[in-house]
């Protein structure tokens, strides 16, 4: 039998329009054309039109946008596949069916809705139940507190508000529940935020993200005392966070005996069109309704989501919303019907079995890991995996697993929890990096804090995430955990140098994913706060620049671009091999130079302009000079001519040069003597920091040595006394307001161009002149 030519076209255009949208190769006449051509910016219509291929061009220059090449990851389309753009046909489809003849339209839809129907209420055991189709995953849930309401108050279609007057409403909805859910119910709904009833989740026995229905009764039994109305309960088939589930064979209970109507929602629910399903998920096929999210459990895009309910009156259903006479509402299911027809019952039961193999797969992997605690329901069979860095303070060296994969149970309190917080934040970000295929994303929530979550029912079929990511995942994990636990043992440790360490501010940020954040304090008589703000952003940006040169494993930044504290130098993850004391040592004698080449410049201006007036003054001076001796008569113009020519004066040509290294204004009669130039003494080399230590060929810096890190542990006594030993061996370090000696630290090229000879501080921060300077103005007085 031959296809409707109108749909045969239909599929075409769409297979076409497809492959144009997914092509991501350009070509570069066109990406050159794309820099220089804003398409985004809106222009007036064509009056002639245009063809089918140029707006496809269009759409797709907007969805890849200009930034193609830097955020190439981010905006790339979902592989659809197949099953894909059969959803995507079906909304195609459904514009088409529309403007069918009325009677063709109605026989048509309602075969669609019934098909849809009763598929989806066998494969998750639903029995006897209806549908509703929604774009928003929350909209069903609304339609379904529209249904309680009529049904509790039977006046309400005729008196409205004036009938909840007499017995305010109450919908109660679990503290794990969505952020926001119980404020839209309230908005759309137009009740006060008063009937909106937030159930504490256990805090003693059980899961601590499961409601607590012995709390729950005592809530519901004040509420009928206090003459308001229960009408529903929201429970979790998979909480948002964790992932848990809710007793709901206790709460269908209870809202039995309240005559109250319990909705269930979360990705748990998809488990129910597998083989074996767990007892708490089973329990949810007795609830009143249901929301299912299909879309994101089979990676189909643009498919509705549906809400399966029980009710006998179908004008209740109607009055709510929940079903609708227009047929053209029917068609919402269509793209529905077209992808759970290719798929198939064994297709669909696939994909959630593959996604939950998923899950058991990386928790049976997690279990042998040191320092990783994981917070599931099940261990025999969890669809959503939550787990944590954390490390115990008071054994570090204990080595059970068994210990040290244990369910989350007890909060962290103090610093320590933002720092966990941090630590595993800056995890689930690096593994979503590294694995993108994965899913990984970073919840937060209340009790455990911040952890890293796997999802697979949310992301897997999306994704096309498959076993080799997970054990990549794995692979991963296995290496960020001692790099996070080095980092964590040694803060305390680059706490204390710096602390230790003069000339050095230990700046306290327990958001930082990394070894600690320092500042380099600068030192000023000056009053001017917004100059010595300058200049402290100055020598702290010089810092961080010197040391991002040096060849070392580290990462040194400004921190994080909002939140961050300003002028410090923040230090990024550490391994166990890196040396603390040579790290604050190298950090401190960098920043001692920067502030001493930034003042001795300062210094060196105030002696130049000096050394520029007095040498106008003994120019002026030794012009004077030169006339007292060639005489009178030979500055008459004429009679100065004819003198010279019959005796010429002999006089030795007389100059000034200024030596930067003294200071010091200097005569140029040796040089015109000698025919060069002198050069001046060259300082001799300075001393390197005590600390530096000699590293072999190919080791890099800030790293102990093989031997060093062999013997002795990050913790032992011995190494700590050598570090003392050296200490004392070490001359006392001077702030830079103290007087002293010659100066000995080790100059920078740029300083070596500028200063030939060593320079003594106490001459140049005095007001006296330089020695070398006065002993030419004695030689002058005695000639």
């Amino acid at each position: 039998k031959m296809v409707d030519p109108t749909l045969a076209e239909m599929g075409k255009n769409l297979n076409e329009a497809m492959k144009m949208l997914e092509d991501n190769q350009r070509k570069v006449e066109e990406e050159n054309e794309k820099k220089y051509a804003r398409k985004d910016i809106p222009g007036p219509l064509q009056g002639s039109g245009q063809d089918m291929v140029s707006i496809l061009q269009l759409v797709q220059n907007l969805m890849h946008g200009e930034d193609e090449e830097e955020t190439s990851q981010s905006y790339r389309l979902q592989n659809v596949g197949e099953q894909g753009h059969m959803a995507l046909l079906g909304h195609s489809l459904a514009a088409y069916i529309s403007v069918l003849d009325r009677e063709r339209l109605r026989k048509l839809t309602t075969r669609i809705l019934s098909d849809t129907t009763l598929w989806l209420c066998r494969l998750f055991r639903y029995e006897n139940g209806s549908a509703y189709y929604h774009e928003d995953d929350r909209e069903g849930l609304l339609k379904i507190c529209r249904l309680v309401i009529h049904t509790r108050y039977e006046d309400y279609t005729l008196e409205g508000f004036n009938v909840l007057c007499t017995k305010q409403p109450v919908i109660y909805i679990s503290a794990a529940a969505r952020t926001g859910l119980g404020q839209a119910l309230c908005n759309q709904l137009g009740l006060p935020l008063s009937c909106m009833c937030r159930v504490p989740c256990n805090t003693m026995f059980g899961s601590q993200h499961q409601m607590d229905v012995a709390l729950l009764d005592r809530v519901i039994k004040d509420d009928v005392e206090s003459g308001k109305l229960p009408l529903l309960l929201v429970a979790n088939a998979g909480t948002p966070g964790a992932g848990h589930t809710d007793k709901l064979g206790r709460l269908k209970e209870l809202c039995e005996q309240h005559n109250m109507w319990l909705h269930v929602e979360g990705v748990n629910l998809a488990t129910l069109a597998l083989g074996y399903v767990s007892s708490s998920v089973l329990a949810a096929t007795k609830c009143d309704s249901m929301t299912l999210t299909l879309g994101s459990w089979l990676g189909l895009p643009a498919v509705p989501a549906v809400t399966l309910y029980r009710h006998e009156d179908p004008s209740l259903s109607l009055a709510a919303g929940l079903t609708s006479s227009q047929p053209v509402e029917k068609l919402r299911a269509l793209p529905l019907w077209l992808s759970l027809q290719y798929l198939g019952h064994d297709g669909i039961v696939e994909r959630i079995k593959h996604a939950s193999q998923l899950s058991q797969r990386l928790l049976e992997n997690l279990k042998n890991l040191d320092f990783i605690k994981t917070s599931v329901e099940d261990e025999l069979s969890s669809p959503v995996v939550v787990f944590k860095f954390f490390q115990e303070y008071s054994n570090r060296d204990q080595t059970s697993h068994a210990a040290q994969a244990s369910t989350i149970q007890h909060p962290i309190i103090g610093n320590d929890r933002h720092i966990y917080d941090t630590f595993n934040q800056w995890l689930g970000e690096q593994l979503a990096q590294l694995v993108p295929a994965s899913g990984v994303d970073v919840v937060e929530l209340e009790d455990e804090g911040t952890c890293v979550r796997f999802s697979p029912l949310m992301t897997s079929a999306v994704l096309g995430t498959e076993i080799q990511d997970i054990d990549q995942l794995v692979d991963c994990l296995k290496m960020k955990i001692p790099v996070l636990t080095s980092t964590l043992q040694l803060r305390e440790e680059f706490e204390q140098e710096v602390r230790r360490t003069v000339g050095l501010l230990y700046i306290e940020d327990l958001g930082w994913p990394g070894l600690g954040v320092v500042r380099y304090n600068y030192h000023s008589d000056e009053k001017n706060d917004d100059k010595q703000e300058k200049e402290l952003e100055k020598i702290n940006t010089e810092l961080l620049k010197k040391l991002n040169e040096l060849e070392s494993d580290l990462t040194f930044s400004l921190g994080p671009e909002f939140g961050g504290q300003k002028n410090c130098v923040y230090i990024g993850m550490v391994t166990e091999d890196l040396d603390v004391s040579e790290l604050v040592e190298t950090i401190a004698a960098t920043g001692r130079e920067i502030e001493e080449n930034s003042r001795l410049l300062e210094n060196m201006t105030e002696v130049v302009r000096k050394g520029i007036q007095e040498a106008q003054l003994q120019l002026q001076k030794a012009n004077e000079e030169r006339l007292l001796e060639e005489g009178l008569l030979r500055q008459i113009p004429v009679v100065g001519s004819v003198l010279n020519w019959f005796s010429p004066f002999q006089a030795s040509p007389k100059g000034r040069t200024f030596n930067l290294t003294a200071g010091s204004l200097e005569s140029t009669e040796s040089t015109y003597v000698s025919k060069a130039q002198g050069t001046g003494t060259t300082p001799p080399p300075t001393p390197t920091s005590s600390l530096a230590k000699q590293r072999l060929p190919g080791q890099k810096a800030f790293k102990r040595s093989l031997r060093s890190s062999d013997g002795f542990s990050e913790t032992s006594s011995i190494s700590h006394c050598d570090d003392l030993e050296k200490m004392d061996q070490r001359p006392p370090a001077l702030s830079p307001g103290q007087e002293q000696g010659p100066l000995e630290t080790e100059k920078t090229e740029e300083q070596k161009e500028v200063v030939q000879a060593q320079t003594n501080p106490e001459d140049i921060h005095s007001d006296k002149p330089p020695p070398d300077c006065t002993r030419g103005e004695e030689q002058a007085s005695d000639r």
